[in-house]
C-alpha cells in the first residue's frame, strides 16, 4: 500500500501535517499508521529545519543545563532523552 503524501508548502500544509501526527501519535511502528506517521515526522522536520532554523547553544549555558541535569533526580531519565536527540545536527 502506497503512503500519499504531498509536500508542506504553506503554513496551512503544516499546520495539517502536526494535527495528523498528533492524531496518529503513538502508532505501531513498521504498519501503515506508523509509516505514515514516520513519513510526516520526517517532512515536518525538514520544513522547520528550512522555515524555522534554531541557533546553536551557547557553549557555556549548555554547559550550566548539563550540570544541572546531572544533578537532577531524573538525571538517568534526563541523559537518556539527551542521548536520544544527541545525533540533531546543529548549524
Amino acid at each position: 500500500m502506497a503512503i500519499k503524501v504531498k509536500p508542506i508548502r504553506t503554513e496551512a500544509d503544516y499546520e495539517a501535517a502536526l494535527a495528523e501526527i498528533e492524531a496518529m501519535w503513538g502508532a505501531k511502528s513498521g504498519t501503515p499508521r506508523g509509516d505514515r506517521l514516520d513519513v510526516l515526522a520526517t517532512l515536518i522536520d525538514a520544513h522547520e529545519a528550512l522555515h524555522y532554523p534554531m541557533d546553536p547553544p551557547d557553549p557555556v549555558e549548555a554547559r550550566r543545563q548539563s550540570r544541572l541535569m546531572a544533578s537532577s533526580p531524573h538525571a538517568t531519565e534526563d541523559q537518556a532523552f539527551v542521548d536520544a536527540i544527541s545525533d540533531v545536527k546543529l548549524k
